[in-house]
């Protein structure tokens, strides 16, 4: 399928999407919502797909809410309907986006601000380089934080540097960010994406059905109980090994000390 504000690129098992609006840092309107809904229920269904790289073009990572486009009135914002309206497809984005059922890493080439920074904290993993900048910024716009930042940023650098990251709403750039947890992997510019193609690689090579349940699995364990937990774990490891062959894969692999081929069946 063609997009019209991003693409999306195959390389074996990986795929890589780049937003594409450079000349707006990658801000999100709503047609880019719209294709990135789009591009990640495509790839969900692709079986052929077992990790998803996201990235942006050009200078930034994506630098947030496109404030240019149609925005609510003062007046409509004062009411909150129409921007409740607004935020709707932001929404319904952040959680096709969060919920593929993949791993994701975002390779944060640049600026990742606002509902941008929000994008970045839903994958599961993040790598960046000497280029990386966050910056939540809502209070700045005399808004409270939206685009999942405000459920991401404390289960990521916990409470209070959660606080702080909002309250003053300063820039955090590639060192800090990956001494606080906001990045995985921290490297220069000419590697970052081979960085995180290479990341994806290693993790494609695992079997699907098992690598899915355990996102579900950590996912879930955020909001419940450890005994419910434990509960799921084992209704995990029931399901994962309906992929019979990818079991016998995994024991046979063992057993001749050689790298395992998994199928996802």
């Amino acid at each position: 399928m063609g997009y019209d504000n991003l693409r999306v690129d195959h390389d074996g098992q990986i795929a890589l999407v780049t937003l594409n609006r450079p000349e707006k840092l990658n801000a999100i309107d709503r047609n880019l919502h719209h294709d990135m809904m789009a591009a990640c229920e495509e790839l969900r269904d692709d079986d052929g797909v077992r990790v998803v790289v996201f990235t942006g073009e050009g200078r930034g990572f994506c630098s947030g809410a496109d404030l240019t486009g149609t925005r609510p009135s003062d007046e409509d914002a004062g009411r909150g309907e129409r921007l409740d309206e607004y935020n709707w497809v932001g929404r319904q984005a952040l959680m096709v986006y969060r919920d593929l059922n993949k791993p994701t890493i975002a390779a944060v080439n640049g600026v990742a601000a606002g509902a941008g920074m929000g994008l970045a904290l839903a994958c599961d993993m993040r790598v960046g380089c000497e280029n990386t900048r966050f910056k939540t910024v809502f209070i700045e716009r005399s808004l409270s934080p939206d685009s999942g930042l405000s459920y991401f940023l404390p289960r990521i650098v916990g409470s209070s540097r959660a606080f702080d990251l909002v309250f003053t709403s300063r820039t955090v750039d590639a060192q800090e960010s990956y001494r606080l947890g906001l990045l995985d992997r921290l490297t220069t510019s000419e590697n970052l994406l081979g960085e995180a193609m290479g990341l994806a690689k290693q993790i494609a090579m695992w079997p699907p059905v098992a690598m899915q349940m355990s996102k579900r699995a950590m996912q879930r364990s955020l909001d419940t109980t450890l005994d419910d937990q434990l509960q799921y774990e084992t209704h995990s490891i029931v399901f994962a090994r309906r992929a019979p062959n990818d079991v016998a894969e995994a024991a046979a692999s063992f057993r001749e000390r050689r790298p395992p081929v998994f199928t996802g069946e």
